[in-house]
């Protein structure tokens, strides 16, 4: 299974670029801090580079800027190219997948409030929802 989560601030604002054959794709970096301090040192970050594909890509440079909180799910993903000199140069990114917004409006960065993206359509709710709750008839329990 490949699958990450990551939380933090956008190091930069995002690119937005658009493949020859009409593919926008944007590349940004998240800066995540790391979960322990050392004593009497400052907190460490970690800088990822991801990439996203399509409408994601679209949703990410439209309503994302340099140091907005950001949550997202995806997939880490390694490619390799030679430069100029002929060198073998690696990298490793995160692909990301679903994007939403990590902060409030009242939190600094953007006063708009977008929707959460996804590539996935959105799981239906049940219709016959009570408060949060699904009503299920006894014969129906395993137990």
């Amino acid at each position: 299974m490949n699958k990450v989560v990551l939380v933090g601030r956008l190091a930069r604002d995002p690119e937005l670029r658009t493949t020859q054959s009409g593919t926008a794709v944007t590349s940004f970096t998240v800066a995540c801090d790391r979960r322990f301090v050392r004593q009497g040192e400052e907190r460490q970050a970690d800088f990822i580079s991801c990439v996203a594909w399509g409408k994601t890509a679209e949703f990410v440079s439209r309503y994302f800027t340099k140091g907005m909180r950001i949550a997202l799910d995806g997939r880490i993903q390694t490619r390799s190219w030679d430069d100029q000199n002929g060198q073998k140069r690696y990298a490793t990114e995160v692909i990301a997948e679903d994007v939403e917004f990590a902060q409030s409006k009242n939190e600094g960065g953007s006063s708009y409030q977008a929707p959460a993206y996804s590539e996935a359509p959105a799981p239906q709710a049940p219709s016959a929802d009570i408060d949060g709750f699904m009503p299920v008839e006894e014969e129906d329990l395993p137990f």
